[in-house]
């Protein structure tokens, strides 16, 4: 790999952008970068076409970074989470992963017909704005020396989606918007504080979509909050509540932000709720990367397994970004995160409940045996008390670097 690359393709996104102060027209040249080319079919790992899910990926050893993206549709061609978004500028060694899911609920309405006739929601159109904003951002971010913070992303998605195709309705209402979309981003940088390089992170986000870092001894920990009313991940989970802030072109929205230090090694997440949504617990999700990461051989087969994995448990569209920075090689990742996939398999997946199948479990996940007959009854609470145990003995962990509540800034 050279120590230039740029985007192979831009996505099909319908927006009449203009230049400005700040901000690049689509198809000016790219940053010296690793970046995860946005559109096309990819190949499996034998090779054989993948078909409408998508997945992408890199190793570079000069770097110590892996790389890799997957994106799905529940329903062929009527997905409305955008292509993830990676990439990484050489000379500044920072980088960007992020994803976007068009929120269908609120923007259902169709505003766009592509060249092939067929019309597009606000939901598609939004989170493909989203995305290309993001990506100028972080254009501007590395190789024009833009700040990066929440203020200067925000600004830019207002830019676009100000430009962007919109129809007007006459019916109107609290959950309608126009253009709607999440958005999980995680801007990193390579810092050296004491001579031992380390990452500054900053995660950004509007919505539900979330971000993560995942690490050998610590495991899976969000890095954002939910900007919904309840905040308890499993509780999320049993009940799906409305949203109180995301991208949009006829509103006002915020941009979340929080610097934080990390040491290296360690593994960066972004997810739509399509992959953390439909579990049965928050620990789910974790042990659903890192069973496919011990069953995978390369990172381009992590990313075909992760992709096997939710297509067979999500009833949503589903979009991951994730970057392994500071191993050496695929090897080195999948060996130091064997002992913590013990760990999960015997706190979290050897627990279940007998007969978890009936209900919808992971992929990945392990589903424990079946249920007899009469055993059913009574499978509702048993699911719901071990559901409360698991959770209780995860939360600590997973939490440490939750944002605080609005109410608790002050």
């Amino acid at each position: 790999m050279t120590g230039r690359q740029e985007h192979t393709a831009q996505p099909p996104v319908p927006v009449g952008a203009q230049t400005g102060q700040g901000t690049q027209a689509p198809g000016a040249p790219q940053p010296p970068c690793v970046a995860a080319p946005p559109s096309g079919p990819r190949p499996g790992p034998d090779g054989a076409p993948a078909g409408l899910p998508r997945i992408w990926c890199v190793d570079h050893d000069r770097m110590r970074l892996l790389a890799l993206s997957v994106w799905t549709e529940r329903v062929p061609r009527r997905g409305e989470d955008a292509e993830p978004f990676v990439a990484y500028h050489l000379d500044s060694e920072q980088g960007m992963l992020a994803v976007f899911d068009g929120s269908g609920g609120a923007g259902a309405a169709p505003v766009w017909q592509a060249s092939d006739g067929e019309s597009r929601t606000g939901a598609w159109v939004g989170a493909r704005v989203a995305r290309l904003a993001t990506d100028h951002w972080f254009h501007d971010v590395a190789a024009e020396g833009e700040p990066a913070t929440p203020t200067t992303l925000h600004t830019y998605l207002r830019f676009f989606l100000d430009r962007a195709p919109q129809r007007r309705s006459k019916i109107s209402g609290t959950m309608r918007r126009q253009l709607p979309t999440t958005l999980a981003a995680l801007h990193y940088r390579v810092v050296r504080p004491q001579g031992e390089p380390g990452l500054e992170l900053q995660p950004l986000w509007a919505g539900d979509s979330r971000a993560y870092v995942l690490r050998p001894g610590a495991g899976l920990q969000v890095l954002t909050r939910d900007h919904t009313r309840e905040s308890d991940a499993l509780e999320l989970l049993r009940t799906d509540p409305p949203m109180t802030n995301l991208v949009c072109a006829d509103r006002e929205f915020a941009v979340d932000g929080r610097r934080l230090l990390h040491p290296l090694p360690c593994v960066l997440v972004t997810a739509t709720d399509g992959f953390f949504g439909y579990v049965h617990t928050p620990a789910d999700f974790e042990t659903v990367l890192l069973s496919t990461l011990h069953d995978a051989r390369t990172v381009d087969e992590w990313a075909y397994l992760i992709r096997q994995a939710v297509q067979a448990y999500t009833a949503d569209d589903a979009s991951l970004a994730l970057v392994a920075l500071g191993y050496h090689g695929f090897e080195d990742l999948r060996r130091q995160f064997t002992t913590r996939l013990d760990e999960l398999t015997d706190r979290y997946v050897r627990t279940r409940p007998r007969g978890l199948d009936r209900l919808s479990p992971a992929a990945g996940a392990g589903a424990g045996p079946t249920a007899a007959p009469e055993d059913l009854a009574d499978l509702p609470a048993r699911v719901r008390a071990w559901q409360d145990s698991s959770w209780h003995a995860y939360r600590p962990g997973y939490e440490t670097h939750l944002p605080p509540a609005p109410e608790e800034h002050a």
